[in-house]
């Protein structure tokens, strides 16, 4: 697997396991390899290498992917210029929202 690492923890992907059939369509349209399949699953591998362009969750035909397309990475850098602190981002508050 070859890829690159944009920020680390800034990408909003979301994997809804109990919606996912594991059909394979996510693996099949993601350009970086981010998830992969294992035991008969589907998952995110490599969260870090998403660039957010929203393939899996449009061609997820249970609608079992989320993604802020292209928001994690600017949102991360924006709120780093604006903090003063390393380029970071932690969506994993209540509400959900990275800004």
């Amino acid at each position: 697997m070859f890829g690159l690492t944009y920020l680390k923890n800034v990408v909003t992907l979301e994997h809804n396991t109990q919606k996912c059939t594991a059909c394979k369509m996510c693996m099949n349209v993601c350009p970086h390899e981010v998830f992969q399949f294992k035991e008969k699953k589907v998952f995110i591998a490599h969260k870090d290498l998403c660039m957010e362009c929203g393939a899996c969750a449009k061609n997820c035909p249970e609608g079992a992917i989320r993604v802020k397309t292209g928001v994690g990475c600017a949102a991360g850098i924006i709120n780093s210029l604006i903090k003063g602190t390393e380029p970071s981002c932690d969506c994993s508050n209540a509400s959900g929202s990275c800004c």
